[in-house]
């Protein structure tokens, strides 16, 4: 394959179970298979798997999981085995295969988070890691596509195969680079991490901690927003709608701030919520209605509160002194402690889960002498 062509070498299309087993069946143990999704999320609260790609020894695969029940036939070698999955910013594609992987690959590798490790910059593109590893130019065109439409076109079945042709090269030379810097363990935590994030299937149990604004509201009112908030999740995944269709942010915040006593007023103020119809109108109605009572208020966290005073200047310390070990790990600030961990523990002085592993041991004892 020219480096600079767009030519994808055959695929086999696959849209039956024993074609999978059988592509699979092939496949050593311990491989480092390359994997990818397409996936449509448009108008549903859940992911719509489109397509599944994979790769190994020069061997692809496209599986069309519309045509057949996939179920759990990539669990033994992937789910459960020794194989090496590889993907490239594995978050959505996990969250979208979780029912066929409830748990993830029980192997993966993260191109994207261990070019981060390895030099290469924090969210790096596929297309610019196969361009910088490989020598080779990956066509955009097919980015927005239609993966749910059949039969696929030449061009979106070639485009889906690149996906995974570099994996092998991408993957090789970046396990390389992670073991002569000492990075495969800290890279292995943040994959397992990953995962375990990408595919929780249930929802936050304190969502309202996301609403900033929010934070200097009394205690029943952060709990009746949390109790809505919390009914808009369970119903947008019942639904499968996304969240925004059944009530906006800024409709939410609205109808706790302001109850609706009748109806006809909740009517008025969610029109043009399209998924909202009559009978999640007569739930939300009677969600406002409820007394908060005193367990709803135990329950509710707190909100964080954006750092003022001594906490927000304790923060510009914690925030050099992430910059300065990141500089000295040569690793990017945001992948060491993002921003938004150092705000929580400024905070609340409790140290943050996304902290937790590698991480606290590298910031722990110089980040807690600077708590206000």
């Amino acid at each position: 394959m020219h480096p600079h062509s767009n030519l994808a070498p055959d695929a086999a299309w696959i849209e039956r179970r024993d074609d999978l087993q059988s592509w699979l069946a092939t496949v050593p143990a311990d491989a480092a298979i390359g994997f990818d999704t397409e996936f449509m999320r448009r108008n549903t609260f859940y992911p719509q798997l489109a397509l599944i790609q994979l790769g190994w020894n020069g061997r692809y695969a496209l599986v069309d999981p519309t045509a057949f029940a996939i179920d759990d036939a990539l669990r033994p070698l992937l789910g459960d085995g020794d194989a090496v999955t590889v993907m490239h910013s594995a978050s959505e594609d996990l969250e979208a295969l979780s029912p066929l992987l409830p748990h993830g690959p029980r192997q993966l590798f993260d191109t994207q988070i261990a070019a981060a490790f390895v030099g290469m910059g924090l969210g790096i593109s596929y297309r610019a890691l196969v361009a910088e590893l490989a020598g080779a130019e990956l066509d955009k065109g097919e980015t927005r596509s239609d993966w749910l439409q059949r039969p696929l076109t030449d061009s979106q079945r070639a485009y889906a195969t690149l996906d995974v042709v570099y994996l092998k090269p991408v993957h090789e030379q970046l396990a390389e680079r992670l073991l002569q810097r000492d990075r495969v363990a800290w890279h292995a935590e943040d994959c397992e991490r990953l995962k375990q994030r990408a595919c929780y299937r249930g929802g936050d149990p304190q969502p309202q901690r996301a609403f900033r604004s929010a934070s200097d509201w009394q205690p029943a009112q952060r709990a009746l927003l949390r109790r809505v908030l919390l009914w808009r999740d369970s119903t947008a995944r019942e639904l499968d709608r996304p969240r925004p269709w059944l009530l906006e942010d800024a409709t939410v915040m609205s109808l706790v701030q302001q109850r609706p006593t009748v109806a006809q007023e909740l009517e008025q103020r969610t029109r043009g919520q399209r998924a909202l119809r009559s009978p999640q109108r007569d739930q939300l109605l009677g969600v406002l209605g409820q007394a908060v009572t005193a367990e709803e208020i135990e329950a509710t966290a707190a909100i964080p509160e954006a750092p003022q005073g001594d906490a927000k200047r304790a923060l510009s310390a914690m925030k050099d002194k992430v910059d300065q070990r990141a500089l000295e790990l040569d690793l990017p600030a945001g992948l060491l402690c993002p921003r938004k961990a150092l705000e929580e523990y400024v905070v609340t002085a409790q140290w943050p889960e996304f902290l937790e592993g590698w991480r606290r041991e590298v910031l722990h004892a110089d980040l807690s002498r600077l708590l206000p």
